[in-house]
């Protein structure tokens, strides 16, 4: 099995249009940053910009926990971008500190950082994120989820008052769940990345593994399904990450895969497995669709629950649970 995940069709643009299988002129490829507190839609603009979702969304906050690349070949021209776990302010435990040492180390190497905010808000939150930016390397104001404000021309104001706060090279306002407007950021993004070779070959969608996405659904599926009640601490170890070759031709590969959901309380661990065993029973019947979906493969999944009281608080556990 590729370590990568690949796409297992012919490039597409955001529009649905099929890309050209072979560019012509000299390549140009680069990193690009996508930062910003958590919950301002950087996993989702991610998603949109790879055209398949590698990295998990929910409403819960912190809900990216690791750097996350994903490629995207268009033309002649290579973006790789870098997801980053959403700044952590609230609490100072080990787990947020991993966190935010993995947001400052993807903002220094980058040819372009993509700062995202909600689009007419900036928020104290927003304001020490903008503070970890430096000024040598070009920066862009994603203005986000413009169709959630009211008034368009409330946000020119805005954007003036913006310019003050930092040399933006640009201003982008849009909707990352608007296939236009992610269309239109490849071209401004593209002059920012310098003429190079490509790191990936043109197809690769992520550097993540397979076993890496699997322990993602299942977190994902496990804040969306509990909501507030779990505290964002909880996370997900893959204890087995098996492929087996199909058993008949056509049959697809099949993938049996042991998770442990790790809670810091006993009261967590009967809040996650739900009244006789549905709740943890629905986590794992999601996951395991979805990763069929996205790995072509048949998929075996076993769930289980674990208390590991102040994991997030413990250095050695928390760098233990792959976090760096």
């Amino acid at each position: 099995m590729n370590d990568a995940i690949k796409s297992a069709a012919q490039p597409q643009d955001p529009a649905g249009e099929s890309k050209p299988a072979e560019a012509t002129g000299p390549q140009h490829c680069g990193l690009v940053a996508i930062v910003g507190k958590p919950n301002v839609g950087k996993s989702t603009l991610l998603n949109a910009l790879v055209g398949q979702k590698i990295s998990i969304t929910s409403r819960k906050a912190q809900t990216t926990r690791h750097r996350i690349t994903g490629m995207r070949t268009i033309g002649a021209t290579q973006f790789v971008f870098v997801d980053t776990p959403g700044f952590q302010t609230l609490h100072g435990n080990a787990l947020n500190k991993s966190l935010n040492k993995t947001v400052q180390g993807a903002v220094g190497d980058v040819d372009l950082i993509l700062f995202v905010v909600e689009a007419g808000s900036f928020t104290p939150a927003d304001e020490r994120v903008l503070k970890l930016l430096g000024k040598g390397i070009p920066t862009i104001l994603l203005a986000n989820k413009l169709d959630s404000v009211g008034r368009r021309a409330d946000v020119a104001p805005w954007l003036q008052q913006m310019q003050a706060k930092h040399e933006f090279a640009e201003f982008v306002p849009m909707s990352a769940k608007n296939a236009k407007d992610v269309e239109r950021l490849f071209g401004i993004c593209e002059k920012y990345l310098p003429e190079q070779p490509w790191f990936y070959d043109e197809d690769e969608l992520t550097d993540r593994s397979e076993k890496f996405l699997a322990s993602e659904l299942v977190r994902e599926k496990l804040f969306r399904l509990t909501g507030d009640e779990l505290p964002y601490t909880s996370t997900v170890v893959i204890d087995k990450f098996e492929e087996e070759a199909p058993q008949k031709k056509g049959h697809k590969r099949l993938l049996r895969i042991a998770a442990t959901i790790v809670v810091e309380r006993d009261s967590h661990k009967a809040m996650v497995i739900g009244d006789k065993g549905e709740r943890i029973k629905r986590i794992g019947m999601e996951t395991r669709v979805e990763l069929e979906k996205l790995a072509d493969a048949k998929v075996f999944l076993e769930l289980w629950v674990k208390v590991r009281s102040g994991w997030a608080d413990d250095e050695a556990r928390v760098r233990s649970f792959g976090y760096e």
